[in-house]
């Protein structure tokens, strides 16, 4: 399940997505009112996305946020990673987190060790798969 914070980065994200080049950065305060997310958590989630590389924060005046890159280089997988960690839902099938399960009698024949491989694997192809770019677009043929 994501946690509000994973929801919190995603609303911010898309909604810097959805600004042009030529706009400009987005000022903190109208991120937080347009994501309808609280200033504080938004000052450690973007702060924690400006260090992953994928915003970047701009100075001044007309200061703010924007993103890093492009919108199709960043994928609704980065950003839960970056926010919560693997994805893997037990430590035994995690690519970046592995940690055997301390009761697994035996990991080759675990049937509950290969189904979370299935789940693993699905749920990366599709974050991973889908960038704030597609997430946008589907957004836009469902409205």
């Amino acid at each position: 399940m994501l946690t509000q914070r994973s929801r919190y980065a995603m609303r911010a994200m898309l909604l810097l997505a959805k600004q042009s080049a030529e706009s400009g950065p987005l000022p903190m305060s109208v991120i937080a009112k347009e994501a309808q997310v609280p200033r504080k958590f938004l000052e450690i989630i973007l702060t924690e996305l400006r260090e992953a590389g994928m915003v970047a924060s701009h100075r001044g005046k007309l200061g703010g946020f924007t993103l890093a890159k492009p919108p199709h280089l960043i994928s609704l997988g980065d950003i839960i990673r970056k926010m919560e960690g693997p994805l893997a839902l037990v430590p035994c099938v995690s690519h970046t987190a592995y940690k055997r399960c301390k009761d697994c009698k035996d990991e080759a024949s675990c049937a509950i060790r290969r189904a979370m491989m299935v789940v693993r694997d699905d749920t990366a192809r599709i974050l991973d798969g889908t960038s704030l770019l597609d997430a946008l677009a589907e957004n836009r043929a469902a409205a």
